[in-house]
């Protein structure tokens, strides 16, 4: 498998801030998602989580079903209780022929709450790694059992979150856990996207392209925002519009076989989801290829 370019539905209806782009139609979503130039598209919402209704959603745009988020809380309860959560969502990704399962720890996490500054968010003492570690690799072996590679996605308000996080929780974990590198996540955290890339070339086996508005961020920063203020503010965007350097992100993943997602959450009523997921289906392949990166 060459790299293939999909996108995700929360630019169109966001899937933490529900009041944006709720009036807009699935439909719509999935004609311009092709209409872009994107050949998949991740889980959202609005999506039947049906295999046979889902199919049949998908059939008239051609878009293939790229992963889903799922929402653990490992934190809570051990892997076997965890895997027993993740059935339905697990068998779906495998009848839809997905090949990476995306998965976050949410238990305590302050990401969906627009009245909570980033500075709330949860975090784990030294001591909490190596059992949270432990309880994500079993995970990730059942969810390999089953022929998909669990994918842990690094967020903001969430105690998977700056770079420290990262390094700690790759630390913790065993090699059927891989990582899921969101640049625009990496960058809001202080963390270098490239140095990421780099560090963790050989678990990444999926990649969120969101670009950030630096000035946006900074102003978010000052005001000790929360991740939803962020995205109101529009603080993110997509790849090519934003300070992010793609490129050089990309060439730290050489011979990268799998999706690039453009995933960069905005107001639809101020950034039109049509033009922006043109333009970030067009910059990401043209930075795909410039990083010798070969698309299917």
């Amino acid at each position: 498998m060459a790299v293939r370019f999909g996108t995700n539905p929360i630019a169109w209806s966001n899937d933490d801030l529900r009041s944006l782009g709720g009036a807009t139609p699935l439909e719509t979503c999935l004609k311009e998602a092709k209409q872009a130039g994107f050949e998949g598209i991740e889980l959202g919402h609005k999506f039947p989580r049906e295999a046979v209704a889902l199919k049949k959603v998908l059939a008239p745009s051609g878009l293939d079903l790229v992963s889903g988020w799922y929402s653990c809380e490992l934190l809570l309860r051990d892997a076997k209780e965890e895997l027993t959560h993740i059935r339905a969502h697990l068998d779906l990704l495998k009848a839809m022929g997905a090949t990476v399962l995306i998965i976050a720890e949410t238990s305590n996490a302050i990401h969906g709450d627009l009245d909570k500054p980033i500075s709330q968010r949860p975090t784990l003492e030294p001591g909490q790694w190596a059992e949270f570690g432990r309880r994500m690799t079993e995970v990730a072996k059942g969810v390999k059992a089953e022929g998909l590679r669990l994918v842990y996605h690094h967020h903001m308000g969430t105690v998977v979150q700056s770079a420290d996080d990262i390094h700690a929780f790759m630390a913790a974990t065993g090699p059927e856990v891989d990582l899921l590198l969101d640049t625009g996540h990496a960058t809001f955290a202080g963390a270098d996207p490239v140095a990421l890339a780099r560090a963790y070339a050989a678990r990444i086996r999926h990649v969120h392209c969101k670009d950030v508005r630096l000035e946006v961020l900074a102003e978010v920063r000052k005001k000790d925002k929360s991740f939803l203020g962020a995205v109101v503010d529009g603080c993110f965007t997509v790849p090519g519009d934003g300070g992010v350097d793609f490129v050089t992100v990309l060439k730290q993943l050489p011979g990268y076989q799998g999706w690039l997602v453009v995933e960069a959450e905005q107001d639809p009523e101020k950034a039109n989801p049509l033009k922006y997921a043109t333009m970030g289906a067009a910059n990401l392949k043209r930075f795909a290829a410039a990083a010798g990166l070969a698309a299917a």
